[in-house]
């Protein structure tokens, strides 16, 4: 990729179309490259909601905070790692929050300073450089974001 298609146009449609669309609340997710192609993975806690499933680190957008300040705070608190640039919108998916929350995460491709340590895994119990086959262990709708990222990075 040589130029991001993260816009502030693009964020602000994005807002848009998700209070037309009902959304209670607003996710973001990070597909982080390390290397040879492989993909950070978390995986949730068994006694958390979707407990035991492998994810891209992601977690809410606070009050105020746009969605790229969300992705950024989010990885650093769920991984110790530290965005560099958000490159690319890799798409979107909804679901109900563990509180019966209309949801939709959006998805976006970012690079980190370093992916030499994953630390602060307080709300995962495990992480996982994965690989092609081990991408396949994610929901079904994150597969669809990892293969619209492969499709980009090709």
């Amino acid at each position: 990729m040589t130029s991001s298609t993260v816009t502030p146009a693009l964020l602000d449609d994005l807002s848009r179309v998700a209070d037309r669309d009902g959304i209670e609340k607003t996710v973001v997710g990070a597909v982080i490259a390390g290397p040879s192609g492989r993909v950070l993975l978390l995986h949730r806690l068994a006694d958390d909601y979707f407990g035991g499933l492998w994810e891209l680190p992601s977690g809410g957008v606070d009050p105020g905070e746009n969605l790229i300040g969300a992705l950024q705070r989010e990885v650093a608190e769920e991984t110790g790692l530290t965005v560099a640039a958000v490159t690319d919108y890799l798409g979107h998916f909804d679901y109900r929050s563990g509180s019966g929350r209309k949801t939709r995460q959006h998805n976006f491709a970012a690079t980190v300073t370093s992916t030499e340590q994953v630390v602060k895994l307080t709300e995962h119990d495990a992480h996982l450089w994965a690989d092609t086959t081990g991408q396949t262990q994610v929901s079904n709708a994150v597969q669809a974001v990892l293969s619209a990222w492969r499709e980009r990075e090709a």
